[in-house]
């Protein structure tokens, strides 16, 4: 039984990698993964393969039990992993809430390195596996600080289990989108900064990248979008406080002098 395993499917990206994934690969089965179950039972309205919803709280540690018991139970040929669970909080850090940052790495990457490791038995070679990053996943990003950090963890485990998978021919890409129309803003308490940024990507030209990317290429990251790459080539060469003073703008949080 050919299947994916889609995390944070009920919304945004993951929903997007969910029908993307029934377009274009051959599936029987796309387990799918988060919360809210009467959105991840909505799904088989627009999937050809068949949704098996898991309602599953990605920060307690039975979750894992529960996949891996059902993954030892049918023994599936997992050919696409992807985890898209996360979300991020905005704000000072000295001001932030505890729980908060403490649910951004237990969900964005701790609950990431978890399900990767649960289910990455199940993958055979040709097997994909596709991880959430940042384009903040290079730089340090002050006012987004502990989100930041998790997601420069994704991009660092990622590709060195790219390195370990490929002499497997396990295929392994992180993808790091600027951002993007998904609810994140709403979770991250700036529902008005959305007006803020110069440009937000469509959830289903990210998505789109990322498949084509770990389908025809041999790179572990990739960055959609033309805007999003040149911001990436500056934080390559540019001073990392000088990106930091121009990130601290963007969020308009500095205080006027």
């Amino acid at each position: 039984m050919n299947i994916a395993i889609i995390t944070g499917a009920s919304s945004g990206m993951g929903k997007e990698f969910v029908i993307q994934a029934d377009k274009r690969y051959n599936l029987d089965e796309i387990w799918v993964i988060a919360r809210r179950e009467d959105r991840l039972v909505a799904l088989q309205s627009e999937t050809k393969a068949k949704i098996v919803p898991l309602a599953l709280d990605l920060t307690k540690p039975e979750s894992f039990e529960t996949v891996a018991n059902k993954l030892n139970s049918e023994k599936p040929d997992v050919k696409l992993l992807v985890n898209a669970s996360g979300f991020g909080k905005m704000g000072e850090f000295i001001s932030s809430n505890p729980d908060s940052n403490a649910g951004m790495i237990e969900l964005n990457f701790k609950a990431l390195v978890l399900m990767t490791q649960t289910v990455l038995p199940y993958i055979k070679e040709g097997g994909k596996i596709i991880e959430v990053g940042s384009l903040s996943s290079f730089e340090p990003v002050p006012h987004l600080s502990v989100y930041a950090a998790t997601k420069a963890g994704v991009l660092s485990f990622t590709r060195a289990l790219a390195h370990e998978l490929k002499p497997k021919k396990i295929k392994v890409l992180c993808l790091c989108p600027y951002w993007v129309k998904t609810e994140f803003f709403n979770r991250a308490g700036e529902k008005e900064s959305l007006k803020k940024f110069d440009i937000l990507y469509d959830a289903d030209y990210v998505v789109k990248v990322a498949y084509k990317t770990i389908d025809k290429r041999k790179k572990n990251y990739v960055v959609p979008g033309k805007y999003a790459k040149l911001l990436r080539a500056l934080a390559k060469f540019l001073p990392h406080n000088f990106m930091m003073a121009v990130m601290s703008k963007m969020f308009k949080f500095e205080k006027n002098d």
